[in-house]
């Protein structure tokens, strides 16, 4: 008797796992199906190859690859038809492999690659003559920001002015790829600056020597740069970066002068006390 009881009730379970994997399985099915929601995609012409400042673009150049739709890049070019069809094209601005190509990193259908696409909308490009020393030992480099600083001789005395801060690099020579890696010594380099800062480094260039400063990456502040001469590196030699105090002759009459030692900032209000016809207040 325990032996059919055993068997009977090992049937039973076998009877109702059957039936419970049946409901499942028929659940399942009648159940809607679950997919992935379809986003809508467009082709979008991207770069098979590195390509740098003035190559000619060929198909074997350029791929189209799907594309989101919804988030198409500005100037962005749908078929390779729509680019090579028009005329020769030719690379402005570096751009990496499958990276989209836009309209404004090329030229114009058969347009030639110049340097005059690339400067800014009002800004002009001027060139100034460098040597391995004043052109930053060669490591300023097409896109780097500099700033440059005016040192000339006047005189009995030499003087040093920072004249443009935060200036663009165009082109370093005749080399304009943005993405160029490797430091050259110039002898000249060309900045995107607007027309007055172009009239001044054109003055500043027949008056002194031009030298470039070269900018952190990504600073884009500018510092208030006085205006350093000879007297100041002496200053800095004995420690005297700090003077507060000078020495003003008030001379009255013939032969006879009396010192002050007063604050930097009363010079101009001791210099004015002395009003008298006779008298001249000199600093020292």
């Amino acid at each position: 008797m325990i032996a059919v009881a055993a068997v009977f009730g090992l049937l039973a379970v076998f009877v109702a796992q059957t039936w419970l994997n049946s409901q499942a399985e028929a659940q399942r099915r009648n159940q809607p199906e679950q997919r992935a929601p379809q986003i809508a995609a467009r082709t979008l012409v991207v770069a098979t190859k590195p390509l740098r400042f003035g190559n000619e673009l060929t198909a074997e150049m350029l791929r189209e690859t799907p594309w989101p739709d919804a988030a198409p890049p500005p100037g962005a070019f749908t078929k390779i038809s729509d680019i090579l069809d028009g005329g020769k094209r030719v690379v402005l601005t570096a751009i990496e492999a499958n990276e989209p190509v836009l309209a404004m990193k090329i030229t114009g259908s058969g347009q030639r690659a110049t340097l005059s696409a690339l400067v800014g909308q009002g800004m002009k490009a001027v060139t100034i003559r460098v040597n391995d020393v004043d052109g930053g030992g060669g490591f300023v480099l097409p896109g780097d920001r500099v700033d440059i600083v005016l040192t000339r001789q006047e005189k009995e005395n030499a003087s040093s002015q920072v004249l443009l801060q935060d200036i663009r690099v165009l082109a370093i020579d005749q080399n304009a790829d943005e993405r160029a890696s490797s430091p050259t010594v110039p002898k000249s380099v060309t900045v995107e600056v607007d027309m007055v800062a172009g009239q001044k480094l054109g003055l500043a260039a027949s008056i002194g020597t031009l030298s470039l400063l070269l900018r952190k990456a990504g600073e884009s502040s500018s510092a208030n740069a006085a205006r350093v001469t000879i007297k100041d590196l002496f200053n800095d030699v004995v420690g005297d970066t700090k003077r507060t105090s000078t020495t003003v002759v008030v001379t009255r009459g013939i032969g006879k002068s009396d010192r002050y030692t007063v604050p930097l900032e009363d010079a101009e209000t001791t210099n004015a006390m002395a009003k008298a016809p006779s008298e001249k207040a000199t600093t020292q």
